[in-house]
């Protein structure tokens, strides 16, 4: 019965992503330029309490294996590609410039991963595809680089501590013995990726990631390695489906 239990449990982890895009988008092919943003990284320990406390220690950490990670990714994409690994890399930009745009993507995305992801949809938004924009700072980012595109990736990872691992070990002993604990998640990842056109300003394409388990212990990846980064960004990256306007026209044409 325990063994059967705690398999039941383990099962109970799972792996999403879910894509948007403008209805008119096509991935960007051929002599694009690209800029990959400095991906904005949070890890925490999960606590016996069930709070995240981020530890910055783990947090660059695997903001090193992410940007390892993009780099390898991206190398077989082709086009014109330049991985921002510190805010102050960009020749006639300012860190504090990149780093307002960071924060004005981390709000339009977490805005995006809201109503569409997470089900909390805006009446204005239906059936847009993808209506949201980072404005003229983006912009302003493209006629000064002459880039056409940027690329963020948000990400946050977790893991439980010794004592959440503890405490769920008692939930599940006073299983075997007819009194189960509610039970608890252990860890989980939560990503975003945006593609933003900085011709125009808006976010044209977006893909969400989310992975827990409900087993403290029980690890969904660790972008803190090499393997977990890489897995994240292929999860995604690996391939940037076309808009739904895009994909009808294709499917006529065949």
């Amino acid at each position: 019965m325990g063994i059967a239990l705690v398999a039941g449990l383990a099962l109970g982890g799972c792996v999403q992503t879910r894509q948007y895009a403008d209805v008119e988008f096509t991935p960007p092919q051929g002599d694009y330029k690209l800029l990959v943003m400095r991906p904005d990284v949070s890890v925490g320990s999960v606590t016996t309490g069930g709070m995240v406390e981020p530890r910055a220690d783990w947090t660059e950490t695997a903001r090193a294996k992410l940007l390892t990670a993009l780099k390898a990714q991206q190398a077989g994409r082709g086009g014109n590609v330049m991985v921002l690994e510190k805010r102050d890399g960009i020749a006639g930009v300012s860190a504090e410039q990149v780093a307002e745009l960071e924060r004005l993507h981390y709000a339009v995305g977490s805005s995006i991963a809201l109503h569409r992801y997470s089900g909390a949809y805006l009446p204005t938004k239906r059936r847009k595809g993808l209506d949201w924009t980072l404005g003229g700072d983006a912009v302003a980012l493209g006629q000064r680089t002459g880039y056409d595109y940027a690329l963020f990736l948000h990400a946050e990872d977790s893991f439980a501590s010794d004592g959440r691992v503890a405490l769920q070990v008692l939930g599940i002993a006073g299983c075997l013995v007819g009194f189960c604990a509610p039970t608890m998640g252990g860890a989980g990842q939560f990503a975003y990726a945006s593609l933003v056109d900085l011709r125009t300003g808006k976010v044209v394409w977006f893909n969400v990631l989310s992975a827990e388990s409900q087993v403290a212990g029980i690890k969904m990846g660790d972008i803190r390695t090499d393997a977990g980064a890489a897995q994240m960004v292929e999860r995604l990256l690996d391939r940037m489906k076309p808009g739904r306007e895009v994909r009808r026209r294709q499917k006529a044409a065949q």
